[in-house]
């Protein structure tokens, strides 16, 4: 069974977080530019990464169809694990520029910032955006098994910790010029370094969930394959099990079969019903199942050294 494709579904999600994302970035560079706070300026690249993710997304998913041609015989979505991946690099460049500014203004030194109160209503404003874009695409990405949605949610999520650490930097700095502590004035600067933390990690966490699909790293234990297939009567043997995909995205699953008969049209039967009784657990996946004489009998579930014994 092959994945159902819900990239309609995605694009226009992308579409509308991308708009909500120019909005916000638009806002914080005037923010930035009004107030000359460098962790607000700082927070609007970070903003500016956002739509040129989305971007980055609308071109993926454009080629992430996950059904099979002549060139893609496996499908195409790792097209966005890549996506994902892209999303996770224009992370990383975002950290470099924020510590870079940072360390202009540690030798430049730190300038008053300017607040009113209708800059302030800005940020909570885009706050509130973000709020909305990160758990709307968190809740659309898991519904549609969608990798770069989920990888963007983590990307905005980290727009509302960063907005929110600009915020209490930025009361705090205007409650020092209120309580003349002009030390509070470098509070600005040394915000941004925690904001290029949570940057980092927001591209770390998109890295650990789609590198696994990238390099074909186990998706379903060989022990619990086994399990299932030995449910099936007239199977007395499994081994040399692998598995690979996403389970609830795509899996691939191939395994050698040894079965109770002789007789062909009987093995296609139980291979069918092997077949079927892992698409109940893992759908959509697809199995290809190698039949084999009762003499090449393993008890190698796996590849790995140390399997366990199929009986």
């Amino acid at each position: 069974m092959n994945a159902t494709d819900n990239r309609p579904q995605v694009r226009r999600v992308l579409l509308l977080t991308l708009i909500l994302n120019l909005l916000v970035m638009g806002l914080k560079f005037i923010v930035g530019f009004l107030t000359g706070s460098l962790s607000i300026q700082a927070d609007a690249l970070h903003s500016f990464t956002d739509s040129a993710n989305n971007v980055l997304g609308l071109v993926s998913n454009q080629f992430a169809s996950p059904q099979p041609d002549r060139e893609h015989p496996y499908g195409h979505q790792k097209f966005e694990a890549l996506g994902a991946l892209g999303i996770a690099v224009f992370l990383g460049i975002t950290c470099l520029e924020i510590i870079q500014r940072t360390i202009e203004r540690l030798f430049q030194g730190t300038n008053a910032i300017n607040l009113t109160h209708w800059e302030l209503w800005i940020l909570i404003l885009v706050l509130g955006i973000n709020i909305f874009v990160a758990f709307y695409e968190r809740h659309i990405g898991r519904k549609l098994n969608s990798s770069i949605l989920i990888a963007d949610s983590y990307h905005t999520m980290g727009d509302i910790w960063i907005t929110l650490v600009v915020i209490i930097g930025l009361l705090g700095m205007w409650l020092g010029e209120s309580w003349e502590i002009p030390q509070l004035q470098w509070l600005d600067v040394i915000l941004a370094l925690p904001v290029a933390i949570l940057v980092l990690k927001s591209g770390w966490e998109v890295v650990r969930e789609n590198l696994p699909w990238l390099v074909d790293e186990i998706a379903i234990p060989p022990e619990v394959i086994n399990r299932i297939a030995l449910q099936i009567p007239g199977v007395i043997n499994c081994h040399d099990i692998a598995s690979r995909g996403v389970v609830g995205q795509q899996v691939f699953i191939e395994l050698h079969m040894i079965v109770a008969t002789d007789d062909v049209e009987i093995a296609h039967d139980i291979t069918e019903a092997v077949e079927q009784k892992l698409e109940e657990y893992f759908s959509p996946v697809r199995v290809l199942i190698h039949i084999e004489p009762p003499d090449y009998q393993s008890p190698k579930i796996s590849f790995s050294d140390d399997s366990e014994e199929a009986n």
